[in-house]
């Protein structure tokens, strides 16, 4: 332990020396409001990485722009709450709100404050806004279990400390706040600085409860409590569906200060009491400086050289959004609530696994700057299929959404052993994988039964879909199967990983959806949604990651591959379903998932330079530092992934077969600092605006001519040195022998 601990502290000070070499701090670039705006949903509250804690505003405003609580639209606030879903499309969490006023009467119904953008601020780790309505100023910081709120109050005659468990976006939705709706509350002072209690709720991914743990930094007096909107006589106790109280304080002096510490647990009231010592004193600007230093440690992992600002914030900001999910679940005491609603104890616990959105990109970003984090994210996938019976697909709080197809942590789990990372047992996690995968949920009975997921048995008409996700998956179970050495599995998946050529018609060229009787359900629009989940033909078709040459073959050979391909991004921009996302690039919805690794398959044609201009194109013209920056949402981190991990010059497109296919990168210089020491240097010469295309390579001073780098590379160490130019290359990574997918289990 000793031995990990100063090796721990060697790493630490090696990217710290890292740091000290930029001309300012890393975190100086961060600009948390980006992805705020449109469709982004993500929130600019204060979190450490990785944080079960994530305090921020909320709006108290309902739908689809205030998933995370916030959206850069609105001029109010209602409260400050200490969960927050970041970039999701479902309104969730906001637990235990917190609320200032000064010179006001205690009311069930909805406070909320007006408020402006030019007086407020955010950074990594910190949060603050000036209240109009009240002249309060709020700031907030946050440990792992615990957030600190400062109030500075005007001069006023009462001040108040408004503490909210009874909102909810149900029936009672007009008590002005976002998250679930709650089924039980309960509230008990212990003393006159220190109030605890919890909330049990119904909501996106079901039944689940936040305890909590609350002390002032001044003595209160009463507490008034509103239970199911009716006024309680005093009392120090209180149950009741729907609970908002009040903490009362003596007229307050102009610049008066009022520190607030809230803690939260899954598991129970003594865990949360336990998180208030994150915070042994009182001390906000040592708090805040201790956050700011966890996230200065996570960004200089990568380095970026640029004399361009806004790319930098761009850049930074997607890196910072990677590291809100997944959140620490287990709570001070190493204590959560399991799947079975069983308290459990587990240290570094992890939940919110957006897995459908995430395994594509933030997964393999992991791999490369979270590899001492990854074990323990796999491991909670591991104990809540031991508690739950499968994988999870989308969790939160232990508890499965249910609401996309594929098993998708087996891509993550798969990537994993397939690169080598230790820190869980293999045997246990395929059998997990394989145990997930054969189970009779989201159709995969089904598919199973049939090669393919008949759109007619399907009761969401979403077969094509399925087939093609769950194919991808089982890849990669035959993959782990081969490394393992258990050649009957090896050979079963690898047959199920190409079902999806039973859904791929030959004539049109495109997949699209079968009926149980295997005939082809008409009538047949590609541009249409039917038989797909967020998608349509037109975007489902390259969804064969694995089997990309497979794909080409089917389509008649690479000419009519290119073909098609051209004319999926050059085709007229027509949006399959009414959003308002932004990202349409021809017929390639760039703003979800199933687009992201697409305009990489130039590279498989021998046509790295058309990938180059697709590429450069979605990073210059769908992302940018303002509120609106991002297309779409950011899904956990996903969309920002994809940028982090396409700037620097490459990206999965299989996310399971350690190759990284080339791209067309914005930084000049990337350096990607691993905790054993070791940096991988990533040089760009000549790259100017104009200058997007690769027209050669060296690596470690050899000359390169794949279009694609293998993961060993990489974490080996080295140098990549990409000369650019300002037209197409027609010969680098032309070569059959050069292309991506050559090389790997097929």
């Amino acid at each position: 332990m000793k031995i990990r601990r100063l090796l721990m502290s060697v790493s630490f000070l090696f990217l710290l020396s890292c740091a000290s070499q930029t001309e300012e701090k890393l975190i100086t670039f961060i600009n948390p409001f980006i992805g705020t705006d449109e469709d982004g949903h993500t929130f600019p509250g204060a979190v450490v990485p990785f944080g079960m804690v994530q305090l921020s505003p909320d709006n108290g405003d309902h739908g689809y722009n205030w998933c995370s609580g916030y959206h850069y639209s609105s001029n109010k606030i209602a409260g400050f709450s200490h969960t927050h879903y970041s970039g999701t499309g479902a309104e969730s969490l906001c637990d235990v709100s917190v609320f200032p006023l000064v010179n006001a009467l205690p009311t069930w119904e909805s406070v909320r404050s007006d408020f402006s953008h030019a007086e407020e601020k955010a950074t990594p780790g910190y949060y603050r806004v000036m209240l109009k309505s009240s002249g309060i100023n709020a700031e907030l910081t946050a440990t792992t279990h615990c957030g600190l709120h400062r109030y500075t109050f005007p001069e006023g005659k009462s001040s108040l400390l408004r503490i909210d468990l009874g909102f909810g976006n149900g029936a009672e939705s007009r008590v002005g706040h976002n998250g679930d709706e709650p089924l039980e509350c309960y509230l008990k002072i212990i003393d006159d600085h220190t109030i605890v209690g919890f909330r049990r709720s119904m909501g996106f991914v079901g039944e689940r409860s936040v305890f909590f743990a609350a002390q002032t930094s001044k003595s209160f007096g009463e507490m008034v409590i509103f239970a199911d909107g009716t006024r309680l006589n005093p009392k120090r106790e209180a149950t009741a569906v729907r609970l908002n109280s009040y903490l009362t304080f003596p007229s307050t002096k102009a610049g008066e200060e009022l520190l607030v510490k809230v803690s939260i647990s899954s598991a129970s009231i003594e865990g949360a009491v336990a998180g208030l010592g994150e915070i042994p004193n009182w001390n906000f600007e040592e708090v805040k400086t201790n956050a700011e230093t966890a996230w200065e440690k996570e960004l200089t992992k990568i380095v970026v050289s640029s004399d361009d600002k806004s790319f930098k914030e761009t850049f930074y900001t997607a890196v910072y959004h990677n590291y809100f999910a997944p959140f620490r679940y287990d709570d001070a005491l190493g204590l959560y609530s399991g799947a079975d609603k069983k308290i459990y104890q587990g240290k570094n616990m992890y939940t919110l696994h957006s897995l459908w959105d995430t395994y594509r990109a933030t997964a393999p970003l992991f791999t490369l700057t979270q590899t001492e984090r990854l074990p323990d994210i796999i491991n909670s996938y591991l104990t809540f299929y031991k508690q739950h019976g499968l994988l999870p697909s989308w969790e939160m709080y232990f508890n499965e959404a249910n609401v996309m197809p594929g098993y998708h942590a087996v891509p993550v789990i798969a990537d994993a052993i397939l690169k080598g990372i230790g820190g869980f047992n293999y045997q246990e996690a395929f059998e997990a994988m394989k145990s997930t995968a054969n189970q009779n949920i989201r159709e995969s009975d089904l598919y199973r039964q049939y090669g393919y997921v008949p759109d007619d048995k399907d009761p969401r008409q979403r077969g094509v879909t399925k087939t093609v996700e769950y194919a991808f998956d089982d890849w990669c179970i035959a993959q782990v199967a081969k490394r393992l050495n258990l050649p009957e599995d090896y050979k079963e998946f690898m047959q199920r990983s190409g079902y999806w050529r039973n859904v791929f018609d030959t004539a049109s060229g495109f997949v699209r959806p079968k009926d149980s009787k295997g005939s082809w359900m008409l009538p047949f629009n590609p541009v249409e949604s039917i038989g797909f989940q967020e998608g349509n033909a037109w975007i489902y078709t390259w969804y064969v990651p694995q089997d990309v040459y497979g794909l080409i073959d089917a389509m008649g050979g690479e000419t009519i591959f290119d073909q098609k391909l051209d004319s999926l991004y050059n085709g007229p921009e027509k949006p399959y379903r009414d959003i308002r996302n932004h990202g349409f690039f021809g017929l390639s919805e760039f703003s979800n998932e199933p687009s992201h690794h697409v305009p990489y398959l130039f590279a498989y044609v021998g046509k790295p330079w058309k990938s180059a201009e697709r590429v450069n194109h979605i990073l210059t013209n769908f992302y940018s530092n303002q509120p609106n920056g991002l297309c779409g949402n950011d899904d956990c981190g996903q969309t920002s992934a994809w940028y982090v991990l396409s700037a620097m010059g490459f990206y999965p497109v299989n996310p399971a077969n350690s190759e990284y296919v080339l791209g067309s990168p914005l930084s000049g210089k990337t350096i990607i600092n691993f905790s054993n020491g070791k940096h991988f240097k990533i040089r760009a010469e000549q790259l100017t605006k104009q200058n997007i295309y690769i027209q050669s390579a060296t690596l470690n001073g050899l000359e390169y001519t794949k279009s694609y780098i293998n993961h060993s590379d990489i974490i080996g160490g080295g140098e990549l040195v990409l000369y650019m130019g300002n037209r197409p290359s027609e010969s680098w990574g032309a070569k059959l022998e050069d292309r991506p997918g050559r090389a790997v289990n097929r």
